[in-house]
């Protein structure tokens, strides 16, 4: 079962206009979770030891956290795993399909789960971002993202 986040969303709401991607962004259905994870292992976001399946499993498993895609002519195009702690919301996954990259649509994407954050109540967004992947660094600050003047430390339980 998919809720509605909106429907074709243009990049403009995450600080910067940029060109519509035209693009239906929604949350997951369980026939888009092949090319989620296809769209991760592309944009290089898996690792060995999270089981992407799983990831998207658990996102999908509460109400407090999603999988969002955005989807042209019913290819994924775009996600984004979105959630929240009930103080801040978090953005994981965030990808576009390589061939689609510099389009706008990592805006839109990143727009659309502002606002699906936004519709929960959250008030603060974070998101990590893997040493080796610096490059998206200007991405986000041209988003207005800033450093948020942490570390973020983890184990295995």
């Amino acid at each position: 079962m998919s809720r509605a986040v909106s429907s074709t969303v243009s990049a403009g709401s995450a600080t910067e206009p940029g060109p519509a991607p035209d693009v239906a962004f929604r949350e997951i259905e369980d026939a888009d979770v092949e090319q989620v994870v296809a769209l991760w292992r592309a944009c290089g976001l898996t690792r060995p030891w999270n089981d992407p399946h799983r990831d998207v499993a658990d996102a999908r498993a509460t109400p407090t956290s999603t999988v969002l895609v955005g989807v042209r002519g019913g290819v994924v195009m775009s996600s984004a795993v979105v959630g929240y702690d009930g103080h801040r919301g978090w953005v994981y996954y965030l990808a576009v399909d390589p061939g689609a990259q510099g389009s706008g649509l990592g805006r839109a994407t990143t727009a659309a789960a502002e606002d699906w954050l936004r519709r929960a109540g959250v008030r603060k967004v974070r998101l990590m971002v893997r040493h080796g992947n610096e490059s998206v660094l200007g991405f986000y600050a041209a988003l207005g993202y800033t450093d948020a003047e942490c570390v973020v430390l983890g184990r295995d339980l």
